[in-house]
């Protein structure tokens, strides 16, 4: 009866474990699909070894609970080696995945070192810092500014202007920073102020915003959809009220949405 209860104690933990790392949910962009396979990764080693040393631990109690004279344990080298070495080799593979994943674009941000063959970056700041997509993905790459300052984030859109008016978007006038699906986008960030953090969960964005310098970082996104930006550093009394959103839109959406900012530009001119 008793290793009855504790065989059906086992399958439960071990099913509530299988739905946890049952990747469901769509992932909405590369960084989000990066982000996720690695916590996947971890969370199956994780999963080994807490079955292990659960059942380890199980099997002790149910073990010797009963003994009235235990006696104490003796040295085993050959048993210390073994964790010493198995907790090596877990810890290399959990810095190898995560090392594979950082070097990413997409999560490690562009720098010149990464992306020797860029072109010059679209921004309207001469901050250093910025780098630009590869040439042979330059037509198809969009190029977006974003600026942080108290309390608020802007939008430029440097390669689109109207008579040397470069197209933004502002986030005190609640309008989003629009972007298209499918499309390699670059964002650089950088700070007119002091530190604060682009950050964009839902899309597994997050990048610095440093004082007159821009760091890039990169992004494809899949999904179609409205996400709530956050400044993810404290910057201040008016930190909780730094948000924003980050509109993914359709191809054709996005070249509309250009079309109707520059005839706004163009009717206040």
């Amino acid at each position: 009866m008793r290793r009855t209860r504790i065989t059906t104690g086992v399958v439960a933990v071990l099913a509530l474990l299988a739905l946890a790392v049952d990747p469901v949910a769509a992932q909405t962009s590369i960084n989000d699909e990066l982000i996720s396979e690695l916590n996947l990764e971890l969370l199956y080693v994780a999963v080994v070894i807490t079955v292990i040393v659960e059942a380890v631990l199980i099997y002790t109690v149910v073990r010797y609970k009963g003994s009235d004279e235990p006696k104490p344990t003796q040295e085993n080298r050959r048993l210390e080696i073994t964790w010493t070495v198995t907790t090596a080799i877990i810890l290399l593979f959990v810095g190898a995945a995560a090392y594979q994943v950082l070097g990413v674009q997409a999560i490690g941000g562009v720098t010149a070192a990464s992306n020797p063959n860029g072109v010059d970056a679209a921004t309207t700041h001469d901050f250093p810092g910025a780098v630009g997509p590869p040439q042979d993905e330059q037509e198809e790459t969009v190029e977006v500014e974003v600026i942080a300052q108290k309390y608020y984030w802007t939008y430029n859109y440097p390669e689109q202007t109207v008579d040397g008016e470069v197209v933004s978007a502002t986030s005190t006038a609640g309008e989003p920073l629009v972007i298209p699906k499918d499309r390699p986008v670059y964002f650089h960030v950088a700070s007119l102020d002091w530190l604060h953090a682009f950050h964009a969960p839902d899309l597994g964005l997050k990048q610095d915003a440093f004082p007159e310098k821009y760091n890039t970082i990169k992004t494809v996104a899949y999904e179609e959809g409205t996400y709530q930006l956050y400044c993810a550093e404290y910057c201040g009394v008016g930190h909780s009220g730094m948000l924003g959103k980050v509109k993914v839109v359709s191809g054709e959406e996005y070249e509309q949405w250009l079309d109707d900012k520059k005839s706004e530009m163009e009717s206040s001119n």
